[in-house]
């Protein structure tokens, strides 16, 4: 069964820093997509990173050159480094896998990221 569970997630000010992981039960890590969607209250759930089997990545507009992601594949973890953070970042942020050969979508619990004003 596969499982993401996340961590790393709480309350920081404005202008800090927050760091998210993600370890994914799956074999097939390594080919697979991964990323990272969040959810405010009210609203509905948003892209916010991807980093593809290649190393590839793409990023929402609203979160670029602020946020990073990254992979480590012998760890099957895919992290996403939050800088400048600003209030309207705060949201339960979900780990997002696509596995690539049955093009099947998984997702973690979330992690509660507060940024505080």
């Amino acid at each position: 069964q596969v499982q993401l569970v996340e961590s790393g997630g709480g309350l920081v000010q404005a202008g800090g820093s927050l760091r998210l992981s993600c370890v994914a039960t799956i074999p097939t890590f390594s080919r697979d997509a991964v990323g990272w969607y969040r959810q405010a209250p009210g609203n509905q759930r948003e892209f916010v990173a991807t980093i593809f089997s290649d190393g590839s990545v793409d990023y929402a507009d609203s979160v670029k050159g602020r946020f990073t992601i990254s992979r480590d594949n012998a760890k099957n973890t895919v992290y996403l480094q939050m800088d400048s953070l600003k209030p309207e970042d705060t949201a339960v942020y979900y780990c997002n896998l696509r596995q690539w050969l049955t093009r099947t979508t998984f997702w973690g619990q979330g992690t509660q990221a507060t940024v505080s004003s």
